[in-house]
C-alpha cells in the first residue's frame, strides 16, 4: 500500500451547509464519510489521500464565502491530524473574492501548513490566467504553492448537450480553457514558483494540443507574443492527474504529450475508486513509470508528505 491519491474529495460540514444554502444537490454530501474513504484507500493500495472540496464560491457573498472556506479547511486539517499519514490537504480558497482569498492563503499556510490549495478552473467568466486574479497568484508564487485545479460547471458557457450531464463534457473543456488562459498570460514565467496540477489529465488538452502548439502562436492575438517552444515547455511543466482517464487512448496520449514525471495518481473518490483507477493502467507502462505515477512524482512535488513521513 503505497499510492498517493491527489484527487480525493471529502464533504466537510461547511460543504454540506453550502449545498443546503444553495438549495442544490450534490451526491458527494451523501456518499462521503471518513470510514468510506479509508476503506476505499485500503482496497486501492492508497497510503495517503490529499483532500479537496470544490465549492461554487461565486454564488456566495464575500464574507460567507470566506467563512465556508475557513470551516472546510479547519475540518480537512483536523482530519489529517486525526488520521496521521493517511490524509493531506489542498485548502479551499474563496475566489473570486480576492481580498478574502489573500487572507485565507495566509491562514492555511501560516497556521495550518497545508500541502497546497484548490482552485476552480473558472469563476463565472474569469479563468485563472486573467489579470483579475494576479494578486492571488503573486502571493501563491511568493509561497511556492502547489495549485490543484478542479472544474465545476462553467456558468459563462452554458452549452450543455441535452440529456448529457455537464461533468461528462463541460468539466473537461473548462479545464482546458483555464490552461489556455495560463498559457496566453505567460503564467509559468510570471509565477515561476507555482506548480499547477490539472484534474482529469488536463481535460480535452490532448485533443487540442496541436491547435495550441501551431495555430495559437500563428494567429492574433498571440502571434509574435507566444512561441511554440514556450507553449510546449509550459505544457510539459504542468502536472496532470489520472482521474477518469485511465484508458489506453487517453492516458497514453497524455504521456505522449508530457513526460511521465508530470503525471500523478488521482482517483476522483467517491465518484470513482482508487482500485478502479489503478486497475485501469495496470501493466500499461514500464513498472518504473507506474511507480512514478503511483507515488514518486507526488512525493517529489508535495514536500510536506516527505517531512510527515
Amino acid at each position: 500500500m503505497n499510492r498517493i491519491d491527489i484527487h480525493h474529495h471529502i464533504a466537510a460540514p461547511a460543504y454540506r451547509e453550502a449545498i443546503t444554502e444553495l438549495h442544490s444537490e450534490n451526491p458527494l454530501t451523501h456518499m462521503w464519510t471518513v470510514e468510506k474513504s479509508l476503506e476505499a484507500m485500503e482496497k486501492g493500495g492508497v497510503e495517503t489521500s490529499i483532500s479537496s472540496m470544490p465549492f461554487e464560491f461565486t454564488r456566495f457573498p464575500a464574507q460567507r464565502a470566506a467563512q465556508l472556506a475557513r470551516g472546510a479547511n479547519d475540518f480537512a486539517k483536523d482530519l489529517e491530524v486525526k488520521h496521521a499519514g493517511r490524509f493531506g490537504t489542498f485548502a479551499m480558497l474563496p475566489l473570486p473574492h480576492v481580498e478574502e482569498t489573500l487572507r485565507e492563503i495566509a491562514y492555511v499556510y501560516d497556521e495550518l501548513g497545508v500541502d497546497g490549495v484548490c482552485l476552480q478552473t473558472s469563476y463565472g467568466a474569469t479563468w485563472l490566467g486573467y489579470e483579475e486574479f494576479a494578486p492571488v497568484f503573486e502571493e501563491l508564487n511568493r509561497r511556492h504553492a502547489v495549485v490543484y485545479t478542479h472544474p465545476l460547471e462553467c456558468t459563462a458557457c452554458p452549452c450543455s448537450v441535452r440529456n448529457v450531464q455537464p461533468m461528462l463534457i463541460e468539466f473537461g473543456t473548462d479545464t482546458t480553457r483555464t490552461i489556455a488562459s495560463l498559457l496566453t498570460a505567460r503564467a509559468a514565467e510570471r509565477y515561476p514558483n507555482i506548480s499547477y496540477i490539472f484534474s482529469h489529465g488536463g481535460g480535452v488538452l490532448t485533443s487540442v494540443a496541436e491547435r495550441f502548439l501551431v495555430q495559437m502562436v500563428r494567429i492574433p492575438p498571440m502571434v509574435g507574443k507566444l512561441t511554440r517552444e514556450q507553449v510546449e515547455r509550459d505544457l510539459r511543466g504542468f502536472f496532470y492527474d489520472t482521474a477518469q482517464i485511465t484508458n489506453s487512448v487517453t492516458l497514453k496520449a497524455l504521456l505522449d504529450l508530457v513526460p511521465a514525471s508530470q503525471v500523478l495518481f488521482g482517483s476522483d473518490w467517491p465518484f470513482r475508486t482508487p482500485q478502479e483507477t489503478a486497475a485501469g493502467y495496470a501493466g500499461m507502462f514500464d513498472p518504473a513509470v507506474e511507480r512514478k505515477i503511483d507515488r514518486d512524482n507526488a512525493l517529489a512535488l508535495l514536500r510536506n508528505l516527505s517531512r510527515r513521513g
